[in-house]
């Protein structure tokens, strides 16, 4: 099984937590659960820590129903929870099509 997968499945099956930071960016952002849940079911990993010094994670892209591009940075889903570390819509000056950061001069 694939990291996506896995954290897929965890999240599926309510396996997750958030972040102190990622609640307060969720509120600062209006995102709600249940969109994390709809990027996380369809997303697909777009940068991966595997040396983070919290531990290993990963950044992940994903839309929701309503097609609001989601990133979420999480841990590996070989903790018991998967840990969402933060989450927030990613800004075109700094992604091209939400999945590849430009390139700053």
């Amino acid at each position: 099984m694939s990291l996506i997968e896995g954290i897929r499945e965890k999240v599926a099956q309510g396996a997750f937590e958030f972040s102190q930071h990622a609640v307060d960016q969720m509120l600062e952002r209006h995102l709600s659960v249940q969109e994390v849940r709809e990027a996380i079911g369809v997303a697909e990993m777009i940068e991966d820590y595997p040396s983070d010094k919290y531990g290993p994670s990963c950044l992940i892209f994903g839309t929701t129903q309503a097609q609001r591009p989601i990133h979420v940075q999480c841990s590996y889903p070989s903790r018991p929870l998967v840990k969402i570390i933060t989450v927030y819509q990613p800004n075109t000056d700094a992604w091209i099509d939400f999945k590849q950061r430009r390139i700053r001069p």
